[in-house]
């Protein structure tokens, strides 16, 4: 963190100190010792009321002037404090009501065992495989680490600029790695099923002396001189990066300063966002796997819209750690995969305690693919399906019917009832607070999107929501939190549509979603599942989102690469 001036710090805190709550003489001794620039009038003071819906008394307004004004020098004063991007506010999220965190016990994670595999007559014909299936390959030496790394490089450069889902090539690191992903298999010392296996990240991770551009304009050249924990925890497990993949600029929607990341199922279609590249990449054949965010959507939507299997884990489960911020406390770190056992494969690597971020919980992470799905206790949002009609709500119902078939059984449910648009209020502020000092010196302008529903506007925008309006709907999520505990406590996996309010609900308390595959509309157009579990308990929902994905044929479809 850079460091005030001695002087700079000592006006700042008594810039600061005219905001604290005083007894009444100290407060009094203050105001005769300093007096308060009076910048705000009482006829500004009246019309800012109106803007928040507030109507206080002319005397009370009188009264209020003072405390106003004091608060705008104090407000001078926070605005010269140099607080660096990454500097977490001091509170935390944590998705566990008290009393009900995770209990510490060894996790139970037996991933399927590898099939015999030959080596293909051309590597090309391994671009859409599963982690399981590269990593077979890889841990029986049929192809190395190095070919699998220059197969995938060569992807990205024949059919990355037509996605326009690539940020930064890393070439010389990811044949480094694969070099030494190499030398230590010819060793025996093999690291597992991560190992040698190429993927590609979204550019808000950060990457020590490589670009992390946050997909925006204003931090284009920007260079992060450390790793971001999900990067350093996926290179520990031997995994290759290939590319930084494209985002929404500051983590909104799939246009970044390059332009519109694209899906190769309909070119003429955005990939949604913000985690864009990921699932263009991923769904492409043109990594591994890649990893992404999401705050209100970011890997569900994306993974839905090309066609991967999108995980969204429990809030606090990976560390945040070196990943650009956008709301502390609703951000989550995420696989995008082509297999339902790949996203369990690359969150083990990465989840657990970092020491750098508070909200990660020492939880077990259990994944036990052969556990028999009809001892499950499966509700099914049976209102949003309805709202489905025509060639959707068919496609929907055949999802079901597979679900069924798949050896699960089926009641319907009902989300607890909870206004949750007021609480988006959350998401807005703290992405505002994020990126305050770009709205103030301008800079937001610089993004392309400058939309009504645009980052730039709402940052602006949100300048005047109410900190107490912010605090109260925070006090509105634990009521949230409570409702789901009740709701969830009598489940364990709830299924429904990407596009079901869930998405929202979900992403307010935490709870981890999977979203799989599951039909087309006109062969290029794909559709999602999305599979919802308990806090903390991710393997649940991946043990029926892959009981689905083992009953349907949708995971082994990959849109056609003759666009480049």
């Amino acid at each position: 963190m850079s460091t005030l001036s001695r002087r700079a710090w000592l006006e700042a805190l008594t810039s600061l100190s005219a905001m604290l709550v005083l007894e009444p003489g100290l407060e009094a001794q203050g105001r005769q010792q300093q007096p308060i620039p009076m910048r705000i009038n009482k006829e500004m003071l009246a019309q800012a009321l109106k803007l928040v819906g507030l109507d206080f008394t002319d005397a009370q307004q009188e009264m209020m002037l003072q405390s106003v004004n004091r608060s705008v020098v104090g407000f001078d004063a926070l605005r010269k404090l140099n607080i660096p991007l990454d500097t977490e506010p001091a509170f935390r999220f944590i998705p566990a009501l008290p009393g009900k965190e995770p209990k510490m016990r060894p996790a139970k994670f037996q991933p399927t065992k590898a099939r015999a595999v030959k080596r293909p007559a051309s590597l090309d014909d391994l671009a859409f495989a599963t982690v399981p299936e590269l990593a077979a390959f890889v841990k029986s030496k049929q192809v190395t680490s190095t070919e699998l790394t220059k197969m995938y490089l060569a992807r990205l450069k024949r059919f990355g600029p037509k996605l326009n889902c690539v940020i930064t090539l890393t070439e010389d690191l990811a044949l480094k790695q694969a070099a030494a992903a190499d030398a230590e298999i010819q060793r025996g010392k093999y690291r597992g099923p991560l190992h040698g296996i190429p993927y590609g990240a979204k550019d808000l991770f950060a990457t020590k002396g490589i670009k992390t551009t946050w997909g925006a304009e204003p931090f284009q050249d920007q260079v992060i001189d450390h790793n971001a924990t999900a990067i350093d925890r996926l290179e520990a497990a031997g995994a290759v990066l290939c590319a930084k993949l494209s985002m929404g600029a500051l983590a909104q929607g799939d246009l970044w300063f390059n332009g519109m990341t694209r899906n190769p199922w309909n070119l003429e279609q955005g990939s949604s966002g913000s985690s864009a590249g990921s699932a263009s990449a991923t769904s492409a054949g043109l990594v591994g796997f890649s990893i992404g965010t999401e705050t209100l959507g970011s890997i569900v939507s994306p993974s839905t819209r090309c066609g991967v299997v999108g995980l969204r884990p429990t809030y606090g489960r990976v560390s945040r750690y070196g990943a650009m911020a956008l709301s502390w406390t609703m951000d989550k770190v995420g696989p995008l995969c082509r297999g339902v056992e790949d996203c369990a494969l690359v969150l083990n690597a990465m989840h657990g305690p970092d020491g750098k971020d508070g909200t990660v919980l020492d939880a077990p992470l259990d994944w036990l693919p052969q556990t028999p799905v009809s001892g499950l206790k499966i509700g099914y949002l049976k209102a949003e399906f309805d709202r489905m009609t025509g060639d959707r709500g068919k496609l929907y119902a055949d999802a079901l019917d597979a679900v069924r078939k798949a050896g699960m059984k089926l009641e319907e449910v009902a989300l607890p009832a909870f206004d949750t648009g007021a609480l988006r209020v959350i998401l807005s502020a703290e992405a505002a607070t994020a990126f305050d000092d770009i709205t103030r010196d301008g800079r937001v302008g610089m993004l392309k999107g400058q939309q009504p529903f645009d980052w730039p506007n709402s940052f602006r925008s949100t300048r005047l929501a109410p900190a107490v309006e912010y605090i109260r709907a925070q006090r509105g999520r634990t009521l949230l939190q409570q409702e789901m505990d009740k709701f969830m406590s009598q489940w364990d996996v709830i299924v429904c549509p990407p596009q079901s309010a869930s998405l929202t609900v979900t992403n307010m308390t935490g709870h981890p979603q999977v979203v799989v595959p599951c039909g087309f509309l006109n062969g290029k157009e794909p559709f999602g599942l999305m599979f919802t579990g308990k806090l903390y308990e991710e393997g649940t929902p991946l043990l029926a989102a892959r009981a689905f994905e083992q009953a349907t044929e949708w995971h082994t479809m990959h849109p056609k690469m003759d666009f480049a």
